[in-house]
């Protein structure tokens, strides 16, 4: 035997440095993991410094922003043919009422933030529920449960969306509501499906097999390895929320006057400005697309990360 192959027998010596242990290496969870693939991920700190602007902008917007949501500064210098463009007193210029374009878009980050985030909370709530009870018991309380979940999902989301919107009626409470019921199904079928894709798990047989009731095993073991998944379509949906608040108030159903601080409102009432003054729509109409690629170029990351198919 060679002098390598017995130091290698016996390992490294004493005096030779250890080698540095990875993530992988100590053992870690499989969040710590995560962690560590989106760090190394581009799209994923590119997401991640959208929405924490998007955030930061959404929560200081009584700091940051030159006019308060209502005020209409220029009011009196609007003209039928004639709306300010960017000036030192108004960075992004005037809108067709006479309010300051750069602190409505501030203020409509904020109401984008609260009606996605409520909205896509109820859904979370509202379809975890259902995924768990009918991943838990299964037999005729699943087929039940999957019924009514596929009668929701056979109506187009936004036709479901707007609907409900015009029964509750023009409010933001409204539309937090017609969102959040659209995505009931989509989480209630996603947790689900994971439930039972976890229940045939060798852990879950050793715990049964230990004598553990059904709901100890369901809270206790299947239920924690189910939530990565809902939680990555959580960050995903975020991104739909904003979409569809602002599809819902560009049709009239998110209530509050044209002079409104949110940006579906300020693309409704830019229509008719468009000859005159098309940074009106292009300005809102960015931040929504922005806003919605940092969520999903996010999400995308973190599904990727959770996968075992794709770690690297």
């Amino acid at each position: 035997m060679s002098d390598v192959d017995v130091q290698d027998a016996l390992g490294p010596s004493p005096d030779e440095a250890p080698r540095p242990r990875g993530p992988r290496d100590a053992g870690a969870s499989i969040w710590r993991l995560a962690a560590h693939r989106l760090r190394r991920n581009p799209g994923a700190l590119l997401g991640a410094a959208i929405v924490l602007v998007f955030v930061l902008v959404a929560l200081f917007a009584p700091l940051l922003a030159p006019f308060g949501p209502t005020e209409l500064p220029g009011r009196t210098e609007i003209r039928p043919t004639y709306i300010p463009g960017p000036s030192a007193e108004y960075l992004l210029g005037l809108d067709r009422y006479g309010g300051d374009l750069l602190s409505k878009l501030i203020w409509g980050a904020r109401a984008s933030l609260l009606v996605g985030v409520l909205s896509t909370l109820l859904g979370l709530v509202g379809g975890s529920l259902l995924g768990l009870v009918a991943g838990a018991f299964g037999g005729w309380v699943d087929t039940v449960t999957m019924r009514l979940v596929d009668l929701m999902l056979s109506v187009p989301s936004l036709l479901l969306a707007v609907s409900i919107a015009a029964v509750i009626g023009q409010s933001p409470t409204a539309v937090v509501v017609a969102i959040g019921v659209v995505q009931v199904p989509i989480f209630a079928r996603l947790l689900r499906g994971t439930m039972l894709a976890q229940r045939g798990q060798d852990y879950v047989l050793a715990a049964r097999s230990l004598g553990l009731s059904r709901r100890t095993v369901t809270m206790s073991h299947v239920l924690p390895n189910s939530v990565g998944p809902v939680i990555v379509q959580a960050t995903l949906m975020l991104a739909t929320a904003v979409i569809e608040a602002a599809a819902l108030s560009f049709l009239g159903l998110g209530g509050g006057s044209p002079t409104t601080a949110e940006w579906g409102r300020m693309l409704t009432a830019a229509q008719n400005e468009l000859e005159v003054a098309p940074r009106l729509a292009l300005w809102p109409g960015a931040c929504i697309a922005v806003t919605a690629l940092g969520f999903t170029l996010f999400g995308e990351a973190l599904r990727e990360a959770l996968d075992p198919k794709t770690r690297r």
